[in-house]
Parts: structure tokens; sequence; C-alpha cells
């Protein structure tokens, strides 16, 4: 444990610029809430909700609400946090490397299926798996990671529904269906907000949009590594006209068209 909040300790990002000083309760800082956060893996707990049973509730005697009011904060910016930590790392990675790594730095992009029960959850929605022809409840999670032949790293993710192609049951749900979701007003400048509007985007558009912003945020990289899903025209273009000298490696969709 002395190793892990050690390591953790040498990571350092600003509370303001995260909105993290504004929002705080009166025993915990929104800063020990995070680093909680960050070593419920070191203890096998899922998630917030698994918490209370586990061994770190000894140590720390809160409830899991405190962890929730702190992930469902829409003016905290998750997105520019998990940059931070994670350019943090990568710096760390390149410094303690005893050898140069000759590998290819690449990024790459998949999507997958995020199965959920509750029909009542904030823009669920019915999606259709060709694998077994049935549609169910679930998101689609498309996911951002940076490679560099040795060592991966979680970059971005957006989620995004599905509304088919049924006009009279939007995202697979009855007008009654859509109307019990639990629905939430946002300021429309809040980060909150701008996670929600990804909802709506095409899985390509959100794809460029990650790729446009690991860019930015001065990811470096050789290759883009996609299935044969993400390979179409769009994504061609935009590696192509890059600045940043970079090739493409996708699987060309299978079918009778040559």
């Amino acid at each position: 444990m002395e190793t892990i909040f050690s390591f953790m300790r040498s990571l350092t990002f600003s509370d303001k610029k995260l909105d993290f000083s504004e929002t705080n309760n009166l025993k915990f800082s929104n800063h020990n809430k995070l680093a909680l956060l960050l070593v419920f893996p070191f203890f096998e707990i899922k998630t917030s909700w698994y918490y209370a049973n586990s061994a770190l509730y000894r140590f720390f005697s809160c409830g899991k609400d405190v962890f929730y009011r702190l992930m469902n904060d829409s003016s905290i910016d998750w997105r520019n946090l998990s940059y931070s930590l994670t350019m943090q790392l990568i710096r760390k990675v390149q410094i303690n490397s005893d050898l140069y790594n000759p590998n290819p730095h690449c990024l790459i992009i998949d999507d997958t299926d995020l199965p959920k029960t509750g029909r009542k959850i904030e823009l669920i929605g019915k999606i259709f798996l060709h694998v077994t022809q049935t549609s169910n409840l679930r998101f689609k999670g498309l996911f951002l990671g940076y490679h560099d032949g040795e060592n991966f790293f979680s970059l971005d993710f957006s989620l995004h529904g599905e509304k088919g192609k049924n006009q009279n049951k939007p995202y697979g749900l009855t007008s009654a269906q859509a109307k019990k979701r639990y629905s939430k007003e946002r300021d429309k400048s809040s980060k909150g907000s701008e996670g929600t509007n990804d909802y709506f985007l095409s899985k390509i558009d959100s794809m460029i949009n990650i790729i446009r912003r690991a860019i930015m945020k001065g990811i470096r990289f050789d290759l883009v590594l996609v299935d044969s899903w993400f390979t179409c025209f769009e994504l061609v273009q935009f590696i192509v006209y890059r600045r940043i000298k970079c090739h493409l490696i996708g699987m060309i969709k299978m079918g009778k068209t040559r």
C-alpha cells in the first residue's frame, strides 16, 4: 500500500482548474475522495456500491453517497482530469525506460456493448446485437487507447445509443417507456452537458473528435488502429490531412462490393 500511495502522491493536478475547490463536504475534500476512488481496484471494489462491505471502509468510514455526489458533479471536467493523470503516467514511463523504445506508437479505437437492466436510467435504450439477433437495454461505449509498444494507456471514451430505423420506437422504447427514464437539466456550458451531447453523435463523428482531442492534448503517434466497422472514408480523409505524419491500419469491410 505504501508503494501505491507513494506513486499516487507523485501525480499532481489543480483543484481549482477542475472546480474541486468549490464542492467539498466538511470531512473529506474532493481531492481525498478522488484518491479513494483510485485505490478501489487494489481492494477489488468494483463500484462505490460495494465500498461499504470492503476492507477500505474500516479506515475511511464514509458512505457510498459521498462518492456518488462527486461522480455526478457535472461541473467537474472529468475528461481533462483523466488526460492530466494519463499524460503524467506516460511521461513517467518514458523517463524510467532504460532503453530507447523503437516500437511504433499507436492509437487504438474500439467499441463495446455495456448491458444494463434499469429501464429508468438516463438515456438508456435498446441496441441490436448482430450475434444474437436480439435488442437489449445497453449503451455503446467507444474507447480510445494509446500503446507505445510496451505499455497501454486509456485516454478517452464516449457513450452512445442507437436510435434505430423504427420511427415509432426510437432507441427501441415506446413513448411511455422513454418518458419514465431519468432526466436531468444541466447548464449547456457544463462538462456534464458535453458528455450528454456525445450520446447523440454517430460513433464515426465521435471517433474523429476523440482522435483530434488526443492530438491537441499532445499525444503523438505513428499509427491509428481500427477494425473493419470504423474503416471508412471519413477516417481515411481525416488521417491523410493531418499535419503530423501518421498511418491508418484498418480492415476493409468484407462483402460483395469491390
